[in-house]
């Protein structure tokens, strides 16, 4: 996710971080300079969602506003960046064969599939 909070401010009209500050404390939330200078500037490390409410509500917008995904930065345990560009890029990804744990096959030798069992009324009354 990548914070917006200053072109979400801009875009309202807010152009200092002072500015915001101060609107946030008229609707309750009190940040300190420090912690405002980390939401204006930088990337914030934790916020609560109460405080981001207040943050909207200041600034007149939306979460998505504020919030912006970046799916493609996300990344898949064992999977190498080359694997990454080729799934994006829309190619298909080889199947998968479970193993057993001792490196054997889990399918049948022959591989030709069973029959489907058949069921018979019974006979016995």
């Amino acid at each position: 996710m990548r914070w917006n909070l200053r072109l979400t401010a801009a875009n309202k009209g807010v152009w200092k971080a002072s500015e915001l500050q101060r609107n946030l404390g008229e609707h309750g939330l009190v940040i300190s300079a420090g912690k405002m200078s980390g939401l204006w500037s930088g990337q914030p490390v934790s916020l609560k969602l109460e405080d981001l409410d207040v943050i909207c509500v200041v600034l007149g917008c939306e979460i998505g506003d504020l919030l912006i995904p970046e799916p493609e930065k996300v990344s898949r345990p064992g999977r190498t960046e080359t694997e990454r560009v080729a799934v994006s890029a829309g190619t298909a990804t080889p199947a998968v064969i479970p193993k057993r744990r001792d490196g054997r096959s889990l399918a049948r030798p022959d591989s030709t599939p069973r029959p489907p069992p058949v069921c018979r009324p019974s006979t016995e009354k």
